[in-house]
Formats: C-alpha cells, sequence, structure tokens
C-alpha cells in the first residue's frame, strides 16, 4: 500500500500539477481496507484538520494508479455505498487528460474508506450531478468593427454572442468595445464568479451570486449594463477602477512605488481549457508583454472546484521576472487583514481587505484575500490603489489564489471576525493537504514477499534507475526540480551520490560513474568546490566531502584531496558551544541538531583516517566521538530514550525550552540522521582505538531497543513524529523509516547488535516496499511518503503542528538515498 498525502485543486490544494508528489497518512493497517474485486486502486482518505471539510477536492493521476497516462478508461471513486462526484482533468493545462478528480465530505479527523472502480454504474453516477462550476469564453459575430467617436476606439456592432474554446482578440478590441461578452473570460463555482478583462487594464472582477445555479451563460447576453443592476443570480459587485481588482498581477516598480499593469502587450490568447460540472480552468497567454526593459511572454492558467470561493492561478514567464505583484483593489472604508506571517516558507498565508466595498447598493459586507507560499512573499506594498503581496517566482514560476465573499451569497460570511477564522482554514487545507494511503493492482503484481537478498537489492536498483536520470541532474550547472533552484554542492546531492556508489560497491557496475558525473563536477582543476562558501559555516556543506574522499581513494586525483581539506579546514574554524560542538550553522547560533552530526562527523573520522595520522588522528577521532557524546548529554529523552530535534544552547530561540534548551519533539528523519552516522563514523575509527569506539557502541546499544519501540508493529514503519503515532496528522515517513532500517540493518552485520534486531530491520524494509514504493504503468517507480524538509526558527516554531504542515513529497534525495542504502544492508542480512 503506497501511502500518499492528497494533492487537491483549488481550495484544499497545494500543488495540484504535482498531485501524486505527495506522500502520508494517518494511520496504517496491515492489509489493504476494503478492496473491492476488479478495483484499480484503493485505500483511504484522511482529514488532518480539527474542523470539517466540505467539497473537498481530492485527485488522484492516473500514473499513481498504476495506469497509463494516456488512460482513456473511464474511472470512479466509490467510498463506502456512495459514489463521490468526480471529473476526469487535464492537471496541468497541457492538453492531455491526467487524473481523476473527486469530491470528500470529511468530518474533523474523519477516514473514508475508498475504492477506485470502473464500473460502469459507477463512473455515470459519478458524472450525474448538477453542475457546479463553469468556464466559459463568448465573443459576437455576425457584426462589423465601427469606429466609436465618443469612446474613441473601435467598438463591434450588431451580431450575436457566441461561445468558444478559443479566442484571439484582434486589433480593434479593447476596454467597452462590446466584442466579447462581460469583457473577458469568465469561471465560476456555486458559491461565486469572476471575469478577467482581456484588454490593457487587466482586472479581475466579481460576479457576487445569490444562488447556486450556474450564472455566466446569461451574464451579459443582453447587454454590458445589465450585470451592474441586481439580478436574481446576482451581479457584479467589484469597482475595479484603475486598480488590479481582486488577485489581478502587474510588475511592482520600486522606483515609482506603483504596479505596472500588465498593458503594453502584443496580444493575448485565451482558451477554455476545463468546463466540468466539478473542475473548470481557463489560461490566457500574454504575448510580448513590455516590462522592465524587456518583453516577456506570460502564461496564466487559473482553475476552480465546485463548493470553492477559490481561483487557483499557476504564472510562468518565458524568462525570470521578479517583482510580480498580486493586489487587491484598495477602496476607501476597508481595512487591510494579514494572516500569520511567522511561519515556514512552505506553509500558505494571506493577505485580505474587509469592508462595505460592494457595488450592490445594500452596504454590505465583501471579503477578498490572496493566498500565496509565505517563502514566495518578498514584501508588502501599498501603492494607493491596491493593497499588494509582492512575490518572487521561482524558476519562472509562481502559484497563488484569490477568493471574494460576499454577505449576500447563500450563507454568506457577515463578520470580519468569521473572514479571518475562514481563512486560516483555507491556508491550512492548502499547507496540509488530505493525506491517504493508497494501494494499487499495479503494485500487486510486481511485489512479491517475503524479500529475500536479491529482491531487498533489486528494490534499491529500480528506484535508482528510476531516479538516474534526476540524480545527474544535480551536477554543477543543473537544476534541483525538488527544490526549484540551481543544484549546489549540497548535503542531498553527497547523499544520493553515496547511495549510487554504494550500490556500485555492492556488485552494480553501471552506478560507478555516477558518483563522479555529479559530485566530481562541482570540482575544478585546482581543487576549488564550484557554489560552496566556508563562510557560511553550513555543517550541511560538509556531507558531500564523504563522496571527495571517496573519488580520490578511486581516482589518486589531487583536485579531490585539496577540495575535501577546504573542507577540513571549515571544521576547523567553524563556531562551537562551550562544550565544543559544532552549531549547525552559523545563522543558527548556539544551536546543536541531530541532522548536523550526520553531516559532519563521518566525513571528520573519514578523512582523519586517510590523511591524518599520530595524536592528530587521534584528536580528529575523539573529536567526532565527542559531538555524539555531547547529543546524547543535552538531547537524550531518558524516558522514551528518543533524541529531541535541536538544542538551543543559549536557551534563547522561540522553538526551545527556556529552562533546557531543548525543542519540543522526537523527529523520525533528524534522529535517523544521528543513528546512520553512528554505524558510518565507526568504518573509520580503527578497531584497535576501543575506548575511541566505546562510547558510540553503548549509545547504539541503548537507542535501538528505543528506535524498536517506536517501530509501528502493524506495518514496521515509523510515524513523523515517532512517540505519537495516534495524533490527528500524524503519517508515517519514509526517510526516517529508511534510516532507521540501514542503522539497524548495518548494526547487526558490523554486530553491533545482536541477531534479534535482524527481524526489525527486514520488517522495517518490507514496510517500505509495501508502503512507500508506488509502481507506475511504464515500468518506473516512485518512492513516497518523504517529509520535504523540516528544521527550526525562521517561522518554524518546533511544534508538533509544525512537522505535520511540511509538504511531504515523493522522491526527495533525503529518502530515496537512505532507501537506497538501506537496502543494500538488508540484502547482506538475507544472505
Amino acid at each position: 500500500m503506497i501511502f500518499h498525502r492528497l494533492s487537491t485543486p483549488a481550495a484544499g490544494q497545494a500543488h495540484l500539477r504535482q498531485a501524486l508528489t505527495l506522500a502520508a497518512a494517518l494511520t496504517l493497517t496491515a492489509c489493504s481496507p476494503s478492496r473491492e474485486e476488479g478495483a484499480v486502486a484503493w485505500g483511504e482518505l484522511v482529514n488532518p484538520s480539527a474542523f470539517e471539510r466540505i467539497n473537498e477536492p481530492v485527485y488522484f493521476s492516473f500514473r499513481a494508479l498504476g495506469l497509463h497516462e494516456n488512460n482513456s478508461q473511464p474511472i470512479a471513486v466509490r467510498a463506502g455505498g456512495s459514489v463521490l462526484p468526480g471529473q476526469i482533468i487535464d492537471s496541468d493545462g497541457d492538453g492531455a487528460a491526467d487524473g481523476l478528480l473527486a469530491l470528500a465530505d470529511f468530518k474533523a479527523g474523519a477516514k473514508l474508506k475508498i475504492n477506485i472502480v470502473t464500473d460502469a454504474d459507477a463512473v455515470q453516477a459519478a458524472s450525474a450531478g448538477p453542475k457546479r462550476t463553469q468556464a466559459e469564453l463568448s465573443r459576437k459575430t455576425g457584426g462589423q468593427w465601427e469606429w466609436d467617436k465618443e469612446l474613441n476606439h473601435h467598438k463591434y456592432v450588431g451580431g450575436r454572442f457566441e461561445n468558444v474554446r478559443r479566442l484571439t482578440p484582434p486589433a480593434e478590441h479593447t476596454d467597452h468595445s462590446e466584442f466579447i461578452r462581460y469583457e473577458g473570460p469568465g469561471i465560476e463555482s456555486d458559491l461565486v464568479g469572476y471575469r478577467i478583462y482581456l484588454d490593457w487594464r487587466n482586472g479581475f472582477d466579481i460576479f457576487g451570486k445569490k444562488t447556486r445555479e450556474m450564472a455566466l451563460q446569461n451574464t451579459g447576453q443582453d447587454g454590458f449594463e445589465s450585470y451592474h443592476h441586481m439580478a436574481d443570480w446576482g451581479m457584479d459587485i467589484l469597482k475595479v477602477g484603475a486598480a488590479l481588482g481582486i488577485g489581478g498581477f502587474g510588475y511592482w516598480n520600486e522606483g515609482s512605488g506603483k504596479v505596472e499593469r500588465v498593458s503594453q502587450l502584443d496580444g493575448w490568447d485565451a482558451s477554455i481549457l476545463e468546463d466540468g460540472n466539478i473542475y473548470s480552468a481557463l489560461k490566457i497567454r500574454y504575448k510580448g508583454w513590455r516590462v522592465a526593459g524587456r518583453k516577456v511572454d506570460l502564461d496564466a492558467r487559473l482553475s476552480m472546484t465546485a463548493g470553492s470561493r477559490l481561483v487557483h492561478v499557476n504564472l510562468e514567464s518565458s524568462e525570470e521576472l521578479p517583482n510580480l505583484a498580486l493586489g487587491i483593489v484598495k477602496h476607501p472604508g476597508t481595512v487591510l487583514l494579514t494572516g500569520d506571517m511567522n511561519v515556514t516558507g512552505q506553509a500558505w498565508t494571506w493577505i485580505a481587505s474587509w469592508g462595505r466595498q460592494s457595488l450592490s447598493g445594500d452596504d454590505d459586507q465583501l471579503g477578498m484575500a490572496i493566498l500565496f507560499r509565505r517563502e514566495a512573499l518578498d514584501a508588502q506594498a501599498d501603492d494607493g490603489l491596491n493593497y499588494l503581496a509582492v512575490a518572487e517566482p521561482s524558476n519562472k514560476k509562481l502559484e497563488y489564489y484569490f477568493l471574494a465573499a460576499w454577505e449576500l451569497e447563500p450563507a454568506g460570511i457577515t463578520s470580519q471576525q468569521a473572514f479571518v477564522e475562514y481563512l486560516n482554514r483555507e491556508a491550512e487545507r492548502l499547507t496540509m493537504p488530505s493525506r491517504r494511503s493508497l494501494d494499487s493492482a499495479l503494485n500487486g503484481t510486481v511485489k512479491t514477499f517475503p524479500l529475500n537478498a536479491q529482491s531487498a537489492l533489486d528494490w534499491g536498483r529500480r528506484l535508482a534507475d528510476s531516479e538516474l536520470q534526476t540524480t545527474l541532474m544535480y551536477a554543477y550547472g543543473g537544476f534541483d526540480a525538488m527544490r526549484r533552484r540551481p543544484a549546489y554542492f549540497e548535503y542531498t546531492t553527497g547523499l544520493l551520490a553515496q547511495a549510487y556508489d554504494d550500490l556500485a560497491r555492492a556488485g552494480q557496475a553501471r552506478y560507478a560513474k555516477v558518483a563522479e558525473q555529479v559530485i566530481g563536477s562541482f570540482v575544478a582543476d585546482d581543487g576549488t568546490i564550484r557554489t560552496y562558501d566556508e563562510s557560511k559555516y553550513n555543517m550541511d556543506s560538509i556531507n558531500s566531502g564523504k563522496v571527495l574522499l571517496r573519488l580520490y581513494e578511486a581516482t589518486h586525483q589531487g583536485k579531490y584531496k585539496t577540495a575535501a581539506a577546504q573542507l577540513r579546514h571549515q571544521l576547523q574554524n567553524h563556531p562551537r558551544t562551550g562544550e565544543g560542538a559544532f552549531w549547525h550553522k552559523q545563522r543558527y547560533p548556539h544551536q546543536l541538531w541531530l541532522d548536523g552530526v550526520y553531516m559532519g562527523m563521518p566525513f571528520l573520522a573519514q578523512y582523519a583516517a586517510l590523511f591524518e595520522s599520530g595524536a592528530g588522528q587521534d584528536a580528529s577521532f575523539k573529536e567526532a566521538v565527542n559531538e555524539f557524546e555531547i547529543v546524547r548529554r543535552h538531547l537524550r529523552d531518558a524516558g522514551t530514550g528518543l533524541y529531541y530535534h535541536g538544542w538551543d544552547e543559549k536557551q534563547r530561540q522561540d522553538w526551545a525550552n527556556r529552562q533546557t534548551g531543548l525543542s519540543s519533539q522526537f523527529w523520525s528523519r533528524g534522529l535517523g540522521w544521528y543513528a546512520m552516522a553512528l554505524v558510518d563514523v565507526l568504518d573509520y575509527i580503527p578497531g584497535n582505538k576501543t575506548e575511541l569506539r566505546k562510547p558510540l557502541l553503548e549509545i547504539i546499544a541503548e537507542l535501538a531497543p528505543a528506535i524498536v519501540k517506536a517501530q509501528d508493529g502493524a506495518t514496521g514503519l515509523w510515524y513523523q513524529i515517532p512517540d505519537r503515532p495516534g495524533e490527528r496528522g500524524n503519517y508515517p515517513e519514509s526517510s526516517g523509516s529508511a534510516m532507521f532500517v540501514y542503522m539497524l540493518a548495518k548494526a547487526v552485520n558490523k554486530g553491533y547488535l545482536p541477531e534479534s534486531y535482524k527481524k526489525n530491520a527486514i520488517k522495517g524494509y518490507e514496510g517500505m516496499v509495501r508502503g512507500f514504493v508506488e509502481a507506475h504503468a511504464d515500468g518506473s517507480f516512485s518512492l513516497t511518503g518523504a517529509c520535504s524538509v523540516a528544521g527550526l526558527g525562521f517561522g518554524r516554531d518546533g511544534s508538533y503542528r509544525y512537522y505535520m504542515s511540511e509538504p511531504i513529497v515523493d522522491n526527495d534525495p533525503k529518502a530515496v538515498g537512505p532507501f537506497i542504502m538501506a537496502g543494500i544492508q538488508v540484502s547482506q542480512l538475507l544472505q
């Protein structure tokens, strides 16, 4: 069974285009839950929030279901005795359907068992409901263009409106030319509608709705003034004027302190991508936008799901374009509201306005908001016309949402307090998409148990083959798709390279060049390490040094020794706690994290074994051992035997206990780093140095029972927060699980632990193959269920909720590397 965090378009979605790269589950069972005969896939959906989620969009890509990406087979989601409303969609707007979207209702913390089926009756029932979303584009035909002296531009006279799927407005078209019905494409759900001016204004406007029925198809049919007056369905309720409107975008000119609208351009192309019962989407291409001294093409994809006010916007530019301004028109008498900005960069937050700013004439309240990831926000601004969020795109892309909440809509929001509460819930839905466990029929055809020595090794090889091209992109000059930035000489790069090198050493010769292709690419002929900066004093930078040492041993090229010496020099000068433990980073003063032990100590011991001797070598070995002892002294919890993630020597950090300096939670991957470091550092401290090895062996013997006690009895896996498996939102996590399996298996293989731990290592690895390895119809595999990143400080408060809020992804190097390495150790264990 594959454990995913569920991706959801519009409300409750964070990255629909990467929907099945998200992985996790709240609870696990030893067997597949309620599988129907003939089902394509089956599993369980879980609401991780303390509030009810209604009309929660849940998306299943064909790829994750084990179907071919060009699948044409109708499918539906059956939950218990009912069928969820569903629609096959093209989630990324590339013109090809890629998965199934369904709507589910959850009470707080609720679970819902599901089956993905091909049953004809279920498929028909899934699409039989009322139309609850709509996207349309309507232009006139049968008339003619005439010059209007009063307007001083052309106007389309006569003819009738006709809906089209695509439109490139002619040169005569501009504002109020009466060529496009309600002046641009429109999109709506059963709660609210929006229109986008397809002209030089690029304003985003609101159609407030007093009915749940679709309204766009009738709007503006009898003239351009009709929707400015109250009708049974509602009306245009926003005065956009010279502003961006609701969620519109432009360029923030810092020099003038003004927004430049998307006005000066060569033209537009607009198209309807989806017009379905529960999901609709449209796309606008802005051609040749003249901005910041250059011309840029910009694609905007907008989508909505049923039961949601949110419009999901994906912007992509032809070249890097910083300072994209997202705006809400600033009306007199409104108040600017701001969501929590002291959150992790991946978390969603918002800015909003509230007040009596509706055009209805009834003095009613209207709230408007923009939601974005905290890391995307560069600044907040106000140019007199707009409340602005100035955003920094990543890799030419920017994702955000906008919404309007009108008091007069059915069950509308009527107070500022209720609006803020609603926005906070929506931000949580985006930050913590619904989780799920999912298994597929295809998985059952490729997985056999129990594992043996060869099959354990083969699972690491299969994943290595599937991720090889991605791994090679981590070389210098490449692109890190996981972090959406250029590749760097950093710990994840070295971790992957080491895993491939371990495979090569385990007899898989075709991986022998990967380490040199990746890590070697960063080393110049003179030994300089490209992208490395010693002055940052970052322990994470040290980890890839282990691969430099391997490359030196394999090639005897001096540049690798010179490069490694730079890292050794960093450790000599690296800032430390009063007892001599390395700060995790210079920007994290006086802080000792479990992560840093793995990043630095195996390298230090390996370097000393290769290039140092006598008293100097012993001093380096002692320094490495001392790090483990300091960590044990300060971070170990005597009751559970587990270790807290971090310790602040000065007890000053927001996340630190004011008496102990400790963070509040145990974190599986953090402890996993420490556990792997324990067994790895012993590879380099000679066996005759018994006094140096003794503390490490004692820590291993002490830690192993605590790790085994935290292992889930049914699945063999470990949870994100290992001591709280039953808590809402907690989930089995793949990187930590892989690290614990690696530590236990290697410790038994090396004789550090008794044979009794063998069963725990094997059960853990089999649990990972069952629960995290996802088979695809093209023969490739993914590893799901990895916490993307977790740290302390800078909005990361170390709380349980924080660890639940970090994104959960597929094929993260921090899980792929340890999984491959764990498979090698388990293979040896089974020989």
